[in-house]
């Protein structure tokens, strides 16, 4: 979330830090009509609440894993050639820098493999998936050495199966004498990568045995252990499993008992390739995260008076005093529920944070219960929304002050050395630098006062030439982010070369093409784009940006004025 700082309402103290108090603005201009931003926000929400399943492109990894545990389903010809289009001259699958691309690569691979060798194709086709499997195994073999790996969803299962079952159907493949295919046969099996090991997914699925069942948080990603559990622990899905088509997909093919689930669960699959061409997203719908997220990120430049109807209805049908699910399927999770609490208390209709007490894990909360890693992005949505409440009640202070106070001491902890934040959500350092910063922006103490500061030097100091931040190339969204982390620095702080970065990305983003696909940062199983999250942010980012220099151009007549009267 953004616009803490730009809000005009004062801060409300909690016993020692002081904590912006987030009010919506309202977007017009001095004739009372809603701003060139105001129309441009109210069009993206309108797009939002109209639009039942997200806007997200289709996944190499998800599309691949329905392709090859479901050639039943309907578009699986779609499917293969779509695959086979996404294939690089390399060889390799996916987006990002070599370690984001194994596990769509082990994915494509797995897929052409067993459509080669498990379903009846044409010659012609034949030739081009044993081609493509031939280039990617080389990839594979490429792509190996190339950690460390990214905190991926699940990798740590995903990634060893599928080596495990391209080795099986090369074994397959040598057994029946299929070399006439090409050389991909005939070569060494693969190694699983350093890191990661063949035995954890039949491991995992042990342990759910020995509990008789499967966790919901694996629910998400099941196709990595669904060879290896019991039909009697297969879970039931409510729709798509874990919100994932390749974990539908998985226990579908696994012939459960019930045949109406089935059939329903088979439904839900084909309404998610209808929506999607085809093809599959990595998870559906994504609406929750979605529209909290577009939210939160246009409320701080502010929106007009007629879109806020619709930011209140999202907040009473998303927040949930049991705690709030990214997704159909899914675990409660902290994140989500702290951006309804905050999305909630900037639409002046706040909501009781208690919910997010199950996740509390000494001075942080956990993502969900039973998470291994921390994150500081997570967090940092939760000072905001606790921040969110205690405006609307002071009397809480007593309960939630000490809970602000020890998250700003978990976040503050986590910042590296240089002055940038990484998170397990995202690729990249901008996105959890930003959320951080505005989360502590708010708070009236030295260490977090120079925590800023740090970030900001930080974001200065790695802008590209032309204007933009990007952690493998100037992006539109994390030059978005590095605005906000500057523009978070207190006016009083901010020197010549901040102003100069923010004059140099104004420019950048004027010249943005906003029709474009925003690149894949996002982490799930593999990086997604989160395509109307980030028009979001890029189109707040603007906004602040065309204010920022109408003030300074306000500031420079002020001082001219004020020295022409002292002549």
């Amino acid at each position: 979330m953004t616009g803490y700082r730009n809000d005009t309402t004062a801060p409300i103290r909690v016993g020692g830090p002081v904590v912006a108090s987030p009010r919506p603005r309202r977007a017009q201009d001095t004739s009372g009509e809603p701003s060139a931003f105001g129309v441009q926000a109210a069009r993206l929400l309108s797009a939002v609440d109209e639009d039942p399943w997200g806007n997200v492109r289709p996944s190499l990894y998800e599309t691949a894993r329905v392709m090859s545990w479901a050639p039943w389903l309907h578009g699986h010809g779609r499917r293969t050639t779509w695959v086979l289009e996404q294939q690089a001259a390399d060889g390799s699958w996916g987006e990002g820098p070599a370690p984001y691309r194994l596990l769509p690569t082990l994915s494509a691979v797995e897929a052409v493999l067993a459509t080669l060798l498990h379903t009846i194709v044409p010659d012609q086709e034949a030739d081009r998936l044993a081609a493509a499997a031939s280039a990617g195994l080389a990839a594979v073999r490429d792509l190996s050495p190339a950690g460390p790996w990214p905190d991926t969803a699940a990798a740590e299962i995903l990634v060893p199966v599928l080596v495990s079952r391209i080795n099986e159907h090369l074994d397959h493949a040598g057994a029946r004498s299929f070399t006439s295919l090409g050389p991909w046969c005939r070569g060494p099996r693969l190694d699983v990568p350093a890191g990661y090991h063949i035995s954890v997914p039949e491991k995992v699925a042990s342990r759910c045995s020995a509990a008789g069942g499967i966790p919901l948080k694996l629910h998400h990603t099941y196709e990595g252990i669904a060879r290896y559990v019991p039909p009697a622990l297969s879970p039931t899905p409510d729709g798509l499993l874990g919100s994932s088509p390749a974990a539908t997909a998985a226990w579908a093919a696994g012939e459960p008992s019930s045949r109406a689930v089935r059939e329903a669960a088979v439904a839900e699959l084909n309404a998610v390739a209808e929506r999607y061409g085809g093809l599959f997203p990595e998870a559906a719908p994504i609406t929750v995260f979605e529209r909290l997220w577009v939210a939160a990120a246009l409320a701080g430049p502010g929106i007009p008076a007629s879109a806020w109807p619709t930011i209140r209805n999202w907040v009473d049908r998303i927040y949930d005093p049991e705690g709030v699910r990214g997704a159909p399927g899914l675990m409660p999770d902290a994140d989500d529920t702290a951006m309804a609490v905050l999305v909630a208390a900037l639409a002046d209709r706040p909501r009781d944070p208690a919910p997010l007490a199950v996740f509390e894990n000494q001075n942080r909360y956990d993502c969900y219960v039973g998470e291994d890693t921390g994150s500081v992005t997570a967090n940092a949505h939760a000072l905001q929304a606790l921040g969110g409440c205690l405006r609307h009640r002071p009397d809480t202070e007593v309960t939630y002050g000490p809970r602000i106070r020890g998250v700003r001491d978990w976040l503050l902890d986590q910042q590296h050395r240089d002055g940038r934040w990484e998170d397990k959500w995202h690729a990249s350092p901008y996105y959890a630098t930003e959320r951080c910063v505005t989360g502590l922006a708010g708070c009236d103490d030295d260490r977090a006062r120079n925590a800023v500061r740090a970030a900001a030097e930080w974001a200065a100091e790695t802008q590209h030439g032309d204007g933009s931040w990007g952690v493998w190339g100037g992006t539109a969204e994390e030059t978005a982010y590095a605005v906000n982390i500057l523009l978070c620095l207190p006016a009083p702080m901010r020197q010549a070369h901040h102003d100069s970065a923010l004059a140099d990305a104004e420019a950048f983003l004027r010249e943005f093409e906003s029709d474009l696909p925003h690149p894949a940062l996002w982490h799930d199983k593999t990086l997604y784009a989160p395509q109307a999250m980030v028009e979001a942010e890029v189109l707040a980012a603007r906004e602040k940006l065309r204010r920022h220099g109408a003030a300074e151009q306000a500031q420079d007549y002020m001082y001219m004025t004020m020295g022409r009267a002292d002549a």
